[in-house]
């Protein structure tokens, strides 16, 4: 994991993408990249949280299918410890809607099930980057 680093680019947010298929991956990065986004991207659950805490990005983009140490997990840690309480979260999932009320309430800032188009992701991470994320309904 590593974020792109361009001499002379004014500070974008920076993305992490947790995603375990790499064909979503590489979608989802093309769509941030071409809006100006860093990304940086895991597949796992245990690279999450130590990408996370190496390097805290400014939102997270978390499937909660994910080998290892599940999403619901990673979420669970990142509330729970100071340094990353604050780093924003998107939940995107193919759970549906049912799960939609424990990711909120694990502290998700966002919650999306899978498939969703590229504009309705694009407005929901910047919404919550800009701090109007949904209230937990």
């Amino acid at each position: 994991m590593s974020w792109t680093d361009e001499v002379g680019e004014v500070s974008r947010a920076r993305l992490l993408l947790v995603e375990d298929h790499p064909t979503m991956r590489g979608a989802v990065r093309v769509i941030f990249e071409a809006e100006g986004y860093e990304v940086a991207e895991v597949g796992d659950g245990a690279s999450a949280l130590e990408a996370i805490r190496s390097a805290p990005p400014d939102l997270v983009v978390l499937d909660l299918n994910i080998p290892g140490v599940s999403g619901a997990e990673v979420l669970r840690e990142l509330r729970a410890d100071p340094a990353t309480a604050a780093v924003r979260v998107v939940v995107a999932t193919a759970e549906g809607e049912e799960g939609r009320a424990s990711a909120m309430r694990l502290g998700a800032d966002e919650y999306l099930t899978k498939p969703f188009g590229p504009a309705v992701l694009l407005r929901t991470v910047a919404r919550v980057l800009e701090g109007s994320g949904s209230t937990g309904a």
